[in-house]
């Protein structure tokens, strides 16, 4: 028996609804670093880049993450388009004031790390795939992941892994080793949710 495919709908998003994608997205993954901060923790791609040269500078991570990220933005302008660049130099801007923002409205002096590290992995994996899904990227290496899935039809979790494991290896000098697997945890549950949800052909919007 024949089975027939229901039609896809390919209309693409709307502008308000791009918005709400990048402030949620934004959000979400802000959220997830500050998490991970409040337990010295660290994660993958250039935000792990961004954790760490914090904790050797002393400079504020959000500002550390949004200059880290601008040397990506001209291989997002030249590979990717000006939509996608603007988008991604928004989510990352909002990223960067967010993680400041968390402390004053939430007190996580007695986090658990695991629990910290997981429930972060989780929410930086969806706040990804949220601005993924509306032709944005929180920067850095999503960009280059981006585009690899854009021109290779390579996942784009599977490279974010790959880029991520080599961050977490520069971190073993400099982060506690329970923290370390703590945030591994959490790394692998991030790039799991970004594998499992973000394949070539499969969203539309």
């Amino acid at each position: 028996m024949t089975v027939i495919e229901p039609p896809v709908d390919v209309k693409r998003h709307a502008l308000w609804e791009d918005v709400l994608a990048v402030l949620i997205g934004a959000f979400l993954m802000s959220w997830g670093m500050y998490l991970l901060s409040a337990i010295d923790g660290v994660t993958g791609g250039l935000a792990g880049v961004a954790f760490l040269t914090s904790y050797v500078s002393g400079w504020s991570l959000g500002l550390v993450y949004f200059l880290i990220n601008v040397p990506f933005y001209w291989l997002a302008v030249r590979r990717m388009g000006w939509a996608f660049t603007v988008k991604t130099l928004a989510a990352v801007g909002l990223i960067s004031v967010g993680v400041g923002l968390h402390p004053h409205f939430i007190d996580v002096a007695s986090l658990n790390p695991m629990y910290a590290a997981i429930f972060a992995g989780l929410a930086v994996g969806t706040g990804m795939i949220v601005l993924f899904r509306h032709g944005a990227s929180a920067g850095g290496f999503g960009i280059l992941a981006q585009y690899l899935q854009k021109t290779r039809g390579w996942r784009a979790g599977y490279v974010q892994l790959a880029l991520d494991l080599c961050v977490i290896a520069a971190s073993v000098a400099l982060v506690n080793p329970w923290i370390l697997l703590c945030s591994i945890v959490g790394g692998v549950l991030l790039n799991l949710v970004v594998a499992i949800n973000h394949r070539p052909g499969r969203y539309f919007g």
